[in-house]
């Protein structure tokens, strides 16, 4: 089965999202992917270079959303199970989703760095 389908975005950690945001798009000509809240008080932003796929999430460090690399996944019940069997300090109990967005869960590899899997549909 394959696990990890690709990078969806990496997180960069900034003290205000706003100057990153400014910065990211009018500095770097950035698209702006996203800029919400996937949750009351929870501010993700992400942007884009034009026609890459990988985005840049611009996120505080402290803050309820994971500074992490996120990766797609055909299956995340699936993908759970095999980083779970390979004992793996898992943050979640099981995939979450929050809102009306894909089910997913955090982790971190042997050496500390945040991993999300994002369960991607098929296309």
């Amino acid at each position: 089965m394959t696990v990890t389908t690709r990078v969806l975005s990496v997180t960069v950690p900034v003290p205000d999202q706003d100057r990153a945001l400014a910065f990211y798009r009018d500095v770097l000509g950035f698209d702006v992917r996203y800029d919400g809240e996937p949750w009351p008080g929870a501010r993700l932003v992400e942007v884009v270079p034009p026609g890459s796929p990988v985005g840049i999430v611009l996120l505080p460090a402290d803050g309820d959303i994971p500074v992490a690399v996120r990766l797609g996944t055909p299956d995340a019940a699936a993908a759970f199970a095999r980083v779970d069997e390979a004992g793996v300090d898992l943050y979640n109990d099981a995939p979450l989703t929050v809102g009306d967005g894909s089910p997913m869960f955090f982790f971190d590899d042997p050496f500390g760095n945040g991993l999300v899997f994002i369960e991607e549909n098929a296309e």
